[in-house]
């Protein structure tokens, strides 16, 4: 007798083990590093926020949903909205956020990601609607992007705490213009960039004149003033001249005639070809043949 109830004692305690084994499995849940959870009891939050780490709960009474921490994104649709010119224009854009309170965003949004990506995705689009609303093509496409996207991060940061999300950065990565659109701008930018050129080539042209006018008046006068130098010298030269003849003449007449008769004999017979038909007698250009003979 003592025998058949050893077995039978052995089993009910292994089965109290088993069943504490599974009592303690049942009280105790883990959080890891990329998470947060929220501990419920019959269907109500009594703790939110769990660190990292080992926890314990009651069993049964107590449920447990852990919610990922890390970093979400929310990749927007390219949608289209209107500038202040009332042209179209097809903006991609993008979000980072994370959950910060997670009772809060539990209860705002169910606990569902996609839910709050939706919620967000309307703030940022109406952010968007109304940054565009305010600007030009130009503005958005080149000037005032870095500012658009400084203002929708602080005002999705201001909205996304109602939701218990903590909002990262808010990026635009394209802004596209519509066919229409897109060329209309390029006709616009074709004809300013052809003003400016041909305002560029006026100045130029006037600049140019004012040289080339310039230039003209200063080579005038240097060729004034090089003429009257040159008439100065050349005058002087020729008094120079004429005083040395002079001088030279009163001191040997005889002598100066006859080198003035060379001169022109030189000059008048200066080829063989050259002929000279006159009569010698009573002709002073032949006088020293005269005298020779």
């Amino acid at each position: 007798m003592a025998l058949s109830r050893w077995p039978m004692s052995r089993n009910v305690s292994l089965g109290a083990l088993g069943a504490v084994v599974a009592l303690l499995a049942m009280s105790v849940f883990t959080v890891d590093e990329t998470q947060t959870a929220i501990r419920f009891q019959l269907g109500e939050i009594v703790q939110a926020n769990h660190e990292p780490g080992l926890h314990w709960k009651w069993p049964l009474i107590n449920n447990i949903r852990k919610f990922d921490r890390r970093l979400q994104t929310l990749d927007t649709e390219p949608e289209r909205f209107l500038t202040a010119e009332k042209k179209n224009v097809i903006v991609d854009s993008f979000a980072m956020w994370r959950i910060e309170d997670v009772r809060q965003f539990y209860t705002r949004v169910g606990g569902d990601p996609a839910q709050a990506n939706v919620r967000l995705d309307q703030i940022v689009k109406d952010g968007l609607r109304s940054e565009f609303s305010k600007r030009t093509i130009q503005e958005v496409v080149s000037g005032d992007r870095d500012q658009i996207m400084e203002t929708l991060s602080r005002l999705l940061r201001e909205q996304a705490t109602q939701l218990g999300i903590a909002a990262v950065d808010v990026r635009i990565k394209r802004i596209d213009l519509p066919p229409d659109v897109s060329n209309s701008v390029f006709s616009r930018m074709k004809a300013e960039r052809l003003r400016v050129a041909k305002d560029f080539r006026s100045r130029g042209g006037e600049a140019a004149e004012r040289i080339r006018a310039d230039a003209d008046r200063q080579s005038t006068v240097l060729l004034a003033e090089a003429y009257r130098d040159a008439e100065r010298q050349r005058g002087e030269g020729d008094a120079q001249a004429t005083d040395i003849y002079a001088q030279a003449y009163g001191k040997n007449r005889d002598f100066y005639s006859f080198h003035r008769s060379l001169a022109a004999y030189r000059q008048s017979f200066s080829s063989r070809d050259d002929v000279l038909v006159m009569q010698p007698e009573g002709s002073q250009f032949f006088r020293f043949f005269n005298q020779s003979q």
